[in-house]
């Protein structure tokens, strides 16, 4: 069996709705590489389990017994793979034609490269989402719409490496779950001197908020769940802790925490609910504390082999506070 020079992993729950989209449009590339198709169902109890072994017999389907979230079915599948790239693909997303072989091209001609994405669209309107983000001193990604020679971080709804890469870094922390798992090795990758890039042509459209609700703006409001919202914040906080070098993060939870706070307790008294700050927002917070000697092992992981400085480190990072522009431009967001 020849080997494929590319693995496409795709993490599928509850994807009755959109994986045939998804996998039609990786089946439908054309290619001058081998690839194979790996989906990882994570106990789904929908039809989409299914739709893959019936509508797509070359992919190959991993079965989970208990849900086990975005960053396992990856290790899983990642672990898997045959294939000298992995491309790590949402189950609502469509790629354009052409775009594997774009990204697989642009890959393989750049060394100073860690991770490649493709520019991101809208799957509705077909607005241009990102062209990769830079993120601000808080973790809160911030998009780009330019394109750009090297960004803080791309998404996991389409995300390339080499698999040598992947094994090197050990994947995703597990104890993430979901969210902020692609800001977290994106980082990774950045501390070993590499860079992260978007293709300035091809791309992919994406459903987002699709698995977790929210995520994006609806009727000029931000619309978000409180799962997402709880994972978001804890998370993001993680990788500050973890991966911001120097002293960097104890200065910035100085001011973060403080304002996690009274971001909860201004949502509380606008929802008229202590929903908000009991399930978001404290939960984050004291999970941070809770974590406390599981990040300092992480971050002397992280901060092994480091190859840039502190100032290199903040070249893509902006010195504002996103997430209060994106308040003040679309008010507070609302929860679901």
């Amino acid at each position: 069996m020849t080997t494929p020079l590319l693995t496409i992993c795709v993490a599928n729950f509850q994807g009755q709705e959109v994986i045939t989209r998804c996998l039609e449009s990786v089946f439908d590339q054309r290619c001058d590489f081998s690839y194979e198709v790996l989906v990882h169902d994570d106990a789904s109890t929908d039809e989409s389990r299914k739709i893959v072994t019936r509508g797509f017999p070359a992919a190959r389907l991993i079965i989970a017994d208990d849900n086990l979230g975005f960053c396992i079915s990856n290790n899983r599948m990642a672990k898997a793979a045959r294939g000298e790239f992995l491309l790590l693909l949402n189950n609502d997303t469509r790629l354009h034609p052409g775009s594997l072989q774009t990204l697989v091209d642009a890959a393989r001609a750049d060394l100073q490269s860690g991770i490649w994405s493709l520019p991101q669209y809208s799957m509705h309107s077909g607005e241009l989402l990102d062209r990769g983000m830079d993120i601000d001193l808080f973790a809160n990604p911030i998009p780009v719409k330019l394109p750009r020679p090297e960004v803080a971080m791309v998404m996991g709804s389409c995300l390339l490496l080499r698999r040598s890469l992947w094994d090197e870094l050990g994947g995703f922390p597990e104890w993430f779950g979901s969210i902020a798992e692609d800001m977290y090795l994106c980082h990774r990758v950045r501390l070993r001197g590499l860079k992260i890039r978007v293709t300035n042509s091809g791309g992919y459209d994406h459903e987002v908020g699709h698995s977790f609700g929210g995520g994006k703006v609806l009727g000029n409001r931000l619309a978000s769940s409180y799962r997402r919202r709880q994972l978001s914040e804890l998370n993001k906080s993680r990788v500050i802790v973890t991966c911001f070098p120097g002293a960097l993060p104890w200065m910035i939870l100085l001011f973060h925490f403080p304002l996690l706070l009274l971001e909860g307790i201004v949502m509380s008294v606008s929802e008229r609910s202590l929903k908000p700050l009991r399930t978001v927002y404290l939960p984050s917070l004291c999970g941070i504390l809770r974590d406390v000697p599981r990040l300092r092992r992480e971050r002397l992981r992280c901060m092994q082999r480091r190859c840039i400085s502190l100032l290199e480190f903040l070249q893509p990072i902006r010195l504002t506070h996103h997430k209060l522009t994106m308040l003040l431009r679309h008010g507070l967001p609302s929860l679901s």
